[in-house]
């Protein structure tokens, strides 16, 4: 009797749902712009919002007439970023990773995985372009975030010297990506734009003589398109 007890109080016990354990709070960037992210100077992209600081110059790459990545210059190094979209539930850095080291390879360049500061990256040497000779070095950086990628790219002297790497990770880790709402297939780009005042210097410009600089802030960054 007793076992047969025991066995119907089994039965008949409340199940144990276990939810699914919260995402932990971001403790570094870049940051989700639902995060609650530290106040900095940030110029405005749309996509996302980069941080900027005495001596950068930024540049927007285009694709036709859609503003797709910025990149910032500073001394002898470059940070290229790009924001794409991402499945909800999981990250694609792992296999964009493995992608982009089969294609350096391919390419006639070297890739090897390395932990950074923001987890795994890719050191990789790749052929230099243009007259210069051999190979040149690049870091390729990724964060997975709530439905949006982060793939940055450092090259210059940064890719080799950690001094010069603190100030374009530092960059990296104060971006805020501004994903929307919007439903986007996974590796989409998320579109960015000139901010307000540059579109209107643009403008201004357009219908003027043209220049060969494009400066549309008073101080701090340059913004410029390359295409």
């Amino acid at each position: 009797m007793l076992r047969r007890r025991r066995r119907a109080e089994e039965e008949t016990a409340p199940s144990v749902v276990r939810g699914e354990s919260p995402a932990p709070a971001r403790t570094t960037g870049p940051w989700d712009a639902d995060d609650d992210y530290p106040e900095a100077e940030r110029v405005d992209l749309g996509g996302l919002r980069l941080p900027v600081g005495p001596g950068f110059e930024i540049q927007l790459s285009m694709a036709g007439d859609q503003v797709d990545g910025v990149i910032v210059l500073v001394e002898e190094s470059a940070l290229q970023v790009n924001v794409f979209a991402a499945p909800k539930r999981s990250g694609i850095w792992d296999e964009v990773r493995t992608e982009l080291a089969r294609e350096v390879v391919a390419a006639g360049g070297s890739a090897e995985d390395r932990d950074g500061p923001f987890g795994p990256e890719i050191a990789a040497e790749v052929p230099a372009q243009g007259q210069a000779q051999g190979r040149q070095p690049v870091r390729y950086l990724g964060v997975d975030g709530p439905r949006w990628f982060l793939r940055a790219v450092v090259s210059g002297r940064a890719a080799v010297d950690p001094e010069a790497a603190r100030t374009l990770e530092d960059v990296v880790r104060g971006i805020v990506v501004v994903r929307g709402d919007e439903p986007m297939p996974p590796r989409e780009a998320i579109q960015l734009r000139l901010p307000a005042e540059a579109r209107q210097a643009m403008e201004e410009q357009q219908q003027g003589a043209r220049q060969e600089e494009f400066r549309p802030f008073e101080r701090g960054p340059e913004i410029s398109e390359i295409r």
